[in-house]
């Protein structure tokens, strides 16, 4: 019974990191006053960036370094997904285009640069269909060597790639730096009330511009982990299914404190899987149990809106663009 539960954890915690790498990423951004709902687009760049990487240095050598299997596709992902939030940011913040729109044209931007890059390749130099990057792939699920011969603590808590406990560690620090430093407090300032932060002497456009590519470079290491350690490396056209929206989710579940979405990230991706575990559902009856993470969300945020708390609330700014000279 115990080895079910562990088994269960485990699952839950590998379906949650995209959400958490995701849902971090999107709670910088939001914590400065944006509202990028172009992160679904940005993981999906981040996957097929580093795919990209992963395949041309596994083709370019017999004998690849593990260093370099890890650091390539990570700098590509990064650059990748670094890339979809600068333009957002310059649509949005430079240019003060709407940020719903601008968001959700990046999404089916990312979406469609991500099928057609990665689909191409697949097409012409995979099998069946779909790309397998199998060294990248072991170099990333690489876990601790004791981990099996710990029995259940040992699957719940050791049996995960590197990429899984750096993304709880960039949840913390993010979370620290946002609560206990004076660039997260000038931060929060940028996105409650851009107006009095600017005549304080806070840069805002420089504020925005960092959160925002910053938090959408760790939403794109989600679609890498995805990529890499969920699906063993391999790439399949729209495999990420709905999971960036679910990261979206996460942030308000979580109450924009990325050391809440920890837990909230493990929570979903239970959610998300427990009905692999229960026996003689039908295809109907699976997908009203994937509609669970989204139905608590939801819950939370009509509890967390009768509570009327200012600390549970998004920023105030929060979809707005901020015009100087209105001041």
């Amino acid at each position: 019974m115990f080895d079910t539960i562990a088994l269960v954890i485990q699952r839950a915690v590998v379906q949650g990191i995209p959400l958490l790498y995701g849902s971090t990423g999107e709670i910088l951004t939001e914590k400065s006053g944006n509202l990028n709902l172009g992160i679904p687009g940005i993981m999906y760049v981040g996957g097929v960036s580093g795919v990209i990487g992963a395949f041309f240095y596994e083709r370019s050598t017999e004998t690849p370094s593990s260093f370099l299997l890890v650091l390539i596709p990570l700098l590509t992902s990064l650059f990748g997904s670094g890339i979809m939030a600068l333009i957002y940011s310059f649509l949005t913040i430079t240019l003060r285009a709407n940020q719903n729109v601008t968001g959700l044209t990046l999404t089916i931007f990312g979406t469609g640069f991500g099928n057609f890059f990665g689909g191409s390749m697949a097409n012409l130099f995979g099998e069946g269909g779909s790309l397998a990057l199998t060294e990248t792939s072991l170099a990333f699920q690489t876990s601790f060597p004791f981990a099996d011969r710990l029995g259940s603590i040992g699957t719940i808590f050791f049996s995960y790639g590197f990429m899984a406990y750096m993304a709880i560690i960039v949840a913390l620090i993010a979370a620290f730096v946002l609560k206990k430093t004076r660039v997260g407090l000038q931060l929060r300032a940028v996105g409650e009330n851009p107006a009095t932060a600017d005549a304080a002497g806070i840069n805002v456009t420089r504020y925005k511009y960092v959160a925002t590519v910053v938090g959408g470079m760790i939403a794109g290491l989600g679609g890498l982990y995805f990529i890499m350690d969920y699906t063993s490396g391999v790439w399949t056209n729209g495999g990420f299914g709905d999971r960036g929206w679910l990261a979206i989710a996460l942030v308000i579940f979580a109450l924009w404190k990325p050391n809440v979405s920890v837990l909230g990230s493990i929570l979903f991706g239970g959610l998300y899987i427990v009905y692999l575990f229960i026996p003689g559902l039908e295809r109907s009856t699976q997908e009203l149990f994937k509609m669970l993470p989204y139905v608590v969300t939801i819950l939370v945020l009509i509890i967390v809106s009768m509570r009327k708390k200012r600390e549970y609330q998004p920023p105030e700014h929060l979809g707005l663009s901020y015009f100087r000279e209105e001041r």
